[in-house]
């Protein structure tokens, strides 16, 4: 639990860039709910967006009602694999964890890696945890 609070405490700044994100949302129609499980706060029918969602810090941005919604992995969309769909919370949530860890360095290093794309290993690492419940880190033990 101590190690939760401390990881909660380094992505605050990430996360005050999503609640603020999730407020301006909420005047169109977005609803917030904590989710336990996701160890995020995570703001549903969040209005803006391709659609899917996204975390910063402790704050998912969903542009859907459910997170439970499956989704397609990067590798999947790139056409290198054919992989069942995963679901999104589970997604999702390994970017929560990722966060945790690196704090307000997550965003530029994930930039580094690649924004949102295959090559990126934090979008592989969070596929790999949807998949299979363990590795969520990005880089290789």
């Amino acid at each position: 639990m101590a190690l939760m609070t401390i990881g909660i405490a380094w992505t605050l700044p990430n996360t005050v860039l999503g609640l603020l994100a999730g407020a301006a949302g909420l005047a169109f129609g977005a609803h917030a709910r904590f989710e336990r499980r996701d160890r995020a706060l995570v703001f549903h029918r969040w209005p803006w967006g391709p659609g899917g969602a996204m975390t910063l810090g402790n704050v998912i941005l969903h542009t859907g009602d459910s997170l439970d919604s499956p989704c397609m992995t990067y590798a999947h969309r790139a056409g290198l694999v054919e992989e069942p769909s995963v679901a999104l919370g589970d997604h999702e949530r390994a970017h929560v964890y990722q966060y945790m860890v690196l704090g307000p360095l997550f965003l530029p290093l994930y930039l580094l890696c690649g924004g949102i794309s295959v090559r990126n290993r934090f979008e592989r690492a969070a596929d790999r945890y949807a998949h299979t419940g363990r590795g969520w880190w990005p880089w290789p033990a």
